[in-house]
């Protein structure tokens, strides 16, 4: 298998005045190309700011990133941002929809940031909405829309631009249990396509659908 994501002595420190605050602590991590992957522990752990790094998000205070073959170290914010659209899609607990905007437009937004022509948008979109089971939502807004169609939403945008990496982060924390169940078997089903998917929980039921687990404590990883 192929390293998609490769970590290597990865720190993060933040400095709140004169104080140094370690969150993330030499982690080494290895993720191959169309895996499935869960990331767990409990708050303070360390995994939002690991998945921030690993999403582009933010900047490691030492160690070396590779992402598809790519040091991603040297690179300035419009080359990380550069990344994060061509490579990465995310999908966040609070489902991050633009309230104004359709169903249809949410998911066209990342084609926009990319120059994708506006005929090729609107059919991919559509496309997407349609795989996810809102072919018949297009026109809703978010307000129209259930929690369940509302994260539906988000991850037809996710893969609108047929990223390489998909990461959620807490994708069922705002949702019941069934429609949770739902939402893991619409990201198991895009891993069995081939995309790799790493998903950042607190919740153990989610983890058990992965296939692998990777556990961290006080800013290090404790278990794979």
């Amino acid at each position: 298998m192929v390293n998609i994501i490769s970590l290597e002595d990865i720190t993060k420190t933040y400095h709140l005045g004169e104080l140094d605050v370690p969150i993330l602590k030499q982690i080494d991590l290895s993720i191959d190309e169309g895996e499935y992957v869960a990331i767990m522990g409990a708050s303070g752990s360390g995994k939002s700011t690991l998945m921030n790094i690993i999403g582009c998000l933010d900047r490691p205070t030492s160690g070396l990133y590779t992402l598809d073959g790519r040091d991603l170290t040297m690179l300035d914010d419009d080359g990380l941002a550069d990344i994060r659209n061509q490579y990465i899609g995310f999908v966040f607990q609070q489902f991050n929809l633009l309230p104004r905007l359709t169903a249809l437009e949410n998911v066209m937004l990342p084609m926009i940031y990319a120059d994708v022509p506006r005929s090729q948008q609107l059919r991919a979109a559509t496309a997407a909405l349609k795989q996810i089971g809102l072919g018949d939502r297009l026109k809703n807004r978010p307000s129209q829309l259930s929690g369940g169609q509302q994260q539906r939403v988000a991850i037809a945008r996710a893969l609108v631009n047929h990223p390489t990496l998909v990461l959620a982060d807490e994708p069922t924390g705002a949702l019941d249990s069934k429609t949770s169940h739902e939402i893991m078997n619409l990201l198991t089903e895009l891993n069995q396509q081939g995309t790799t998917v790493v998903v950042v929980t607190h919740d153990p039921t989610v983890a058990a659908q992965t296939k692998r687990v990777i556990r961290m404590q006080d800013g290090v990883i404790v278990e794979v």
